[in-house]
């Protein structure tokens, strides 16, 4: 595992475990309005799309040392 391949491991470990404090802190009060799901939601998306974004990073930084090699 390369220094990139960690630190989007260590990366999304954080995004997650934010969205799952932010997820415990809204539900602190015993119930979960609509705008608790709408915020959770939104965070879902951030994440995800966050995490993705760490991949196709990853993924072109192969593709790139592959075509330098073959260079």
């Amino acid at each position: 595992m390369g220094y990139e391949e960690a630190k989007a491991d260590v990366k999304k470990t954080m995004r997650e475990a934010d969205n799952e404090a932010k997820e415990t802190w809204r539900r602190a009060d015993g119930e979960e309005s609509l705008s608790d799901k709408v915020a959770n939601t939104g965070d879902d998306i951030r994440t995800g799309l966050g995490n993705a974004g760490d991949d196709i990073r990853a993924e072109a930084e192969k593709i790139h040392e592959d075509v330098d090699k073959d260079v």
